[in-house]
């Protein structure tokens, strides 16, 4: 359970998120077997260099992996700036 307000509100928005995402996937695959079904078989075509091409999945992938980067970097950033600023903000007299 959520020690905070903020954390419930993360968690619910979080778990929303994921419900509405299962959904969108199911619509989408209902709607993949439904095409499947009504669609004649086309003949793949070869087009050239298609073969040097990146996968759907590995572009998908590889940008997760440079967002993650992407966000590391700024929260590194964020902290340290909050590091650097630590003397500037007020202080709790009983910890001092």
């Amino acid at each position: 359970m959520a020690s905070n307000p903020a954390q419930q509100m993360q968690e619910e928005f979080l778990s929303a998120t994921r419900k509405s995402q299962e959904i969108v996937l199911q619509a989408i695959q209902t709607w993949v077997e439904s095409a499947q079904a009504l669609t004649p078989k086309v003949p793949s075509v070869k087009l050239p260099f298609a073969d040097q091409l990146p996968k759907p999945e590995d572009v998908v992938s590889g940008t997760y992996d440079f967002a993650e980067q992407v966000l590391a970097n700024q929260r590194k950033f964020a902290e340290d700036i909050l590091k650097a600023t630590a003397p500037l903000l007020p202080h709790d007299s009983k910890s001092a």
